[in-house]
């Protein structure tokens, strides 16, 4: 992929730093709309960008930021969740502090999901069979069944 600024398209791991870069850059770097990274500015996530020229630029620091909040859109955090990790911490707290109180609610929340998607896969399974010649006929199956 071609290079912006000094900036890789598509790579965080092979990275040269830079620091005036065009929001359409940043947005390419990490696969997201223009919105996307307005949006995070928005809601505080990203701090306020430079402006040149009426023109948002950005610096180390917002990719560095953006790089955390990917990565913790990829480990399935909310949004509300990627401000608790910057701003829901008192200051001075360790990153490892703040991911590892994070990411042990996250895990929680995951381990009842795949509950729930075990039993919903056990439930289509039961469905699948089906031998009804009416819908009718199978809720009155699915009641007996609730109430036995």
């Amino acid at each position: 992929m071609s290079d912006f600024h000094g900036v890789r398209c598509g790579s965080l791991l092979d990275f040269r730093v830079a620091d005036d870069l065009a929001i359409s850059d940043v947005a390419r770097v990490f696969g997201l709309r223009t919105s996307a990274i307005r949006y995070y500015e928005q809601i505080g996530i990203l701090p306020p960008a430079m402006r040149k020229n009426g023109q948002r630029r950005y610096d180390n620091s917002a990719l560095f930021r953006l790089a955390v909040v990917q990565r913790a859109r990829e480990t399935g955090f909310t949004l509300e969740e990627i401000r608790q990790l910057f701003f829901g911490f008192p200051p001075g707290t360790r990153p490892p502090k703040r991911w590892h109180q994070l990411s042990q609610r996250k895990i929680v929340e995951l381990r009842e999901r795949m509950k729930r998607l075990k039993l919903m896969e056990t439930l289509l399974k039961g469905v699948e069979n089906c031998r009804c010649d009416a819908l009718d006929e199978c809720g009155e199956k699915i009641l007996r069944q609730r109430s036995t």
